[in-house]
């Protein structure tokens, strides 16, 4: 008797109905993983182009370094004990992250942790709803023509002072650190554009200012060192070496911050009603906090301000710092900039820096477009953010084909696809202010994803012709009056390792008084 002959006739047909299920299951589950096995595609991950400590050896040159490295792979890996940092130069991938992949890259919990100390929760370092609330009311003043107009008229009071500044020198044969003088300049302006208040940096002798400017320049680039540096952490808790530095360039920081917030609350304090309503940043932000005070603290104000000044500040010193390098290695781009200015302001006659900068109207910079396109020739070899870090939030592939996995940073490098002769040419080296414009001499702009200078898609820069307006109505004062030389005629320049893109130990120029109609005094 066999075996299933011991059960009920009425379980026989059950048990055998089950078991056939139970085997159907089994079978189906083992065709399922032998089919995902031969299906499943091998990941296929950039190639390795060396460690982190690869790059910690090269920190002091690090953008050349990644120019290097990009020459040979266009995407590429570099290990690090934590994740993959994946750098790519390829405008399709750029793109992929900054737009079409937008919500799978953000900053993301590795980059907040390392650069929340400085940027706290402002819009450079966070995602999410505080990256949408900083960068709807941003948004809405940046459009305003209000800021507008008010930012042209600081622009021209700043470049006025500026231009005499640098007269007094040429006057005396003084060497110029021009990059120190635009830093000056820069950070006057934008905190009177953006916080309505007047520090004058520029021709007063505040020591608070320089004390700023030397903390935040060595908080970005201590910033920057703590992506390679896999020791930060253990430095900052026991207070030792560069993170004891950075502690006190953050207390620096912070205590000048601090009092530019309560010396505006203090302005507002005293205003007439409805005074509030008007054309700064920071007012705008300041109503948002009376009327939703657990949203927005006194710190995180500090935070907003904060990046608002490496926006306004560091970016366009930077940019008008290695201009005026570029022209003094590019004499006759110089003197084809210094003609335009002369020719679009229609200025006839002797006149003052004061009177010259009255000209400098919106119609006037329209008309420079060889001066445009030489600032954006300066961008494309000199972003101002030579590289930007994006969080992968969930695994994916590039349009290049390679896989990026969870938790993987992918930095799009500006500074090396400056230099790529894929993208550019075969001079892509060489500065040639005539790529940007065509036969009729108009400037023509390149797609965003492949000069990413202003980054794209929905973090692209707010103030991009905030900045544009900046540099024009500077860079025109000053080479309208002055011919620029290298210092001492031979030297080249750096750059500084950190957020943006600076010129080690600064600019020094020699400044002469044009020949001619004008008088800069």
């Amino acid at each position: 008797m066999d075996f299933f002959s011991s059960f009920p006739s009425p379980v026989f047909p059950a048990l055998t109905a089950a078991s056939v299920m139970l085997a159907l299951f089994l079978l189906r589950r083992l065709l399922r993983r032998c089919s995902s096995s031969v299906h499943r595609r091998k990941p296929n991950y950039p190639p390795i182009a060396g460690t982190v400590f690869h790059q910690l050896l090269n920190l002091s040159r690090l953008a050349d370094f990644q120019t290097d490295l990009s020459r040979k792979y266009r995407t590429f890996r570099i290990l690090t004990p934590f994740c993959n940092y994946v750098f790519t130069v390829d405008p399709a991938n750029v793109e992929h992250i900054l737009k079409i992949n937008f919500a799978n890259y953000g900053k993301g919990s590795f980059t907040y942790d390392i650069m929340c100390d400085f940027f706290g929760d402002g819009i450079f370092a966070v995602d999410g709803e505080k990256w949408r609330h900083q960068r709807k009311l941003a948004s809405f003043e940046f459009s305003t023509k209000v800021l507008k107009n008010n930012s042209s008229v600081v622009f021209r009071s700043t470049a006025a002072r500026l231009a005499k500044i640098i007269s007094n020198a040429a006057r005396s044969n003084e060497m110029i650190e021009i990059q120190d003088l635009l830093m000056k300049s820069t950070l006057d302006s934008i905190c009177e554009v953006g916080f309505g208040v007047e520090l004058d940096t520029l021709t007063g002798s505040t020591e608070e200012g320089r004390t700023f400017a030397k903390a935040f320049d060595d908080a970005s680039a201590q910033i920057v060192l703590r992506f390679f540096d896999v020791f930060w952490k253990v430095k900052r808790f026991l207070n030792i070496g560069s993170e004891a530095k950075m502690k006190k360039s953050l207390k620096s920081i912070d205590d000048f911050v601090y009092k530019l917030i309560d010396t505006k609350i203090e302005q507002l304090s005293q205003r007439e009603t409805g005074f509030m309503e008007k054309e700064d940043i920071l007012s705008r932000f300041l109503i948002e906090r009376e009327k939703n005070p657990d949203d927005m603290s006194y710190k995180y104000l500090r935070d907003i301000i904060l990046n608002f000044v490496i926006a306004g500040r560091d970016t366009t010193a930077g940019t008008l710092s290695w201009f005026f390098y570029m022209l003094c290695k590019h004499p006759n781009v110089q003197e084809k900039v210094a003609q335009e200015v002369r020719e679009a302001t229609k200025i006839k006659g002797e006149v003052t820096v004061d009177e010259f900068v009255a000209s400098l109207t919106e119609e006037a910079l329209n008309e420079m477009q060889y001066l445009h396109a030489s600032l954006t020739e300066t961008l494309r070899l000199y972003p101002a953010v030579p590289l930007d870090v994006k969080h992968c939030f969930s695994e994916d592939t590039l349009p290049d084909g390679f896989d990026v996995k969870k938790g993987d940073l992918v930095i799009y490098q500006p500074y090396p696809m400056g230099r790529m002769q894929f993208l550019w040419g075969e001079d892509a080296e060489d500065f040639r202010p005539e790529r940007w414009l065509n036969g009729d001499g108009v400037f023509v702009p390149e797609s965003p994803f492949k000069f990413p200078a202003f980054q794209a898609g929905p973090r692209i820069c707010l103030g991009k012709e905030f900045a544009y307006r900046q540099m024009k109505i500077f860079a025109a004062t000053l080479l309208c009056f002055f011919k620029f030389k290298m210092w001492e005629e031979m030297s080249t320049v750096r750059s500084r390792t950190m957020l943006t893109l600076q010129i080690y130990g600064g600019l020094h120029l020699a400044a002469l008084h044009r020949q001619g109609c004008l008088n800069a005094d």
